[in-house]
This record gives C-alpha cells, structure tokens and sequence, in this order.
C-alpha cells in the first residue's frame, strides 16, 4: 500500500518489483549517459587545447614571414 495524499493506493507486489525494476534501469542508463557525457566533454576539451595550439603555431610562422618579408623587401634604415 502507498499513501498518496490522504487515500492509500494498493499496488501487486509483482506490479511494484517491475516498477523497482524499471527505475533501477533509468537509473542505471542516467549514470551511462551522464559518463558518456563526461568522456565527450574532455573529448571536446582535448581538442579545444590541441586547435589553440594549432592556432598559435600558425600565428607564430605568420610573424615569422613578416619578420622575413620586412627583412627582404623593405630599405635599411641608415643612421
């Protein structure tokens, strides 16, 4: 029996196992999709790092030509 309010609600015993049952299973697939989640989100992060890194590299040979194409193409000052 379950009191729900003020009137009791009878429930089969075999009818409240399936129910146990059933929320032991939400349960269980709530904490797999809640690690799956997880594992997605370091996935993500992981490749958020190695973009930035990528990025950075990128800026860095950037500057690098500009500093070789300065160098090449543009007049010595002369003091």
């Amino acid at each position: 029996m379950v009191r729900t309010g003020e009137a009791p609600v009878f429930v089969k015993m075999d009818d409240y196992k399936d129910i146990l049952d059933v929320l032991d299973l939400i349960k269980d697939r709530l904490g797999e999709a809640k690690r799956t989640l997880a594992d997605i989100n370091e996935l993500k992060n992981d490749e958020d790092a190695e973009l930035e890194l990528w990025s950075s590299t990128l800026n860095e040979i950037e500057n690098k030509l500009d500093d070789i194409n300065r160098t090449l193409f543009e007049p010595e000052s002369t003091y």
